[in-house]
């Protein structure tokens, strides 16, 4: 499972014209799910995430976690995450599950960041054409691989 984590002072997601999730500070996370990825990848990227220490504490050093800043988070699919581009100039997304794995996994994903963060968080529709608006804070963007635990 891949995602891509930006730090926000504003984020939202809009579908066919209505914003479906909107937050001030916090996370705006792109996932993107592969066949092999399971319950452990899941619970291992929510932990990661969740205590990532990228917030500023009351110096200004990065030293808070997204928990400690009691900020918000949007979760939006992004099957894109896992081309390939070796060959061509057209990425390649085999890697990337197909919607009956995708799904169920993008959805546990966001139910265990739910009950990491103790609260709601807004997200995306899987499959839609979604026009996602951020700002991002810092900049501060992570790329984590639960493959690339160890």
């Amino acid at each position: 499972m891949k995602a891509v984590i930006q730090r926000v002072s504003k984020a939202s997601v809009t579908i066919d014209s209505k914003i479906v999730a909107s937050i001030a500070n916090g996370l705006l996370i792109l996932i993107g799910v592969v066949d092999e990825d399971t319950s452990e990848d899941i619970k291992w990227l929510s932990n990661k995430i969740t205590n990532l220490r990228i917030f500023s504490d009351e110096n200004g050093v990065m030293n808070e976690s997204l928990l400690q800043s009691k900020g918000d988070a949007i979760v939006v699919s992004q099957f894109t995450l896992q081309a390939s581009t070796k060959k061509g100039n057209r990425p390649s997304y085999i890697k990337a599950a197909k919607p009956d794995i995708a799904i169920p996994l993008y959805e546990s994903f966001i139910k265990q960041l739910e009950s990491d963060l103790g609260k709601s968080i807004g997200t995306g529709q899987f499959g839609a054409d979604m026009k996602v608006e951020l700002l991002n804070d810092g900049p501060v963007t992570i790329i984590m691989d639960s493959k690339n635990k160890v």
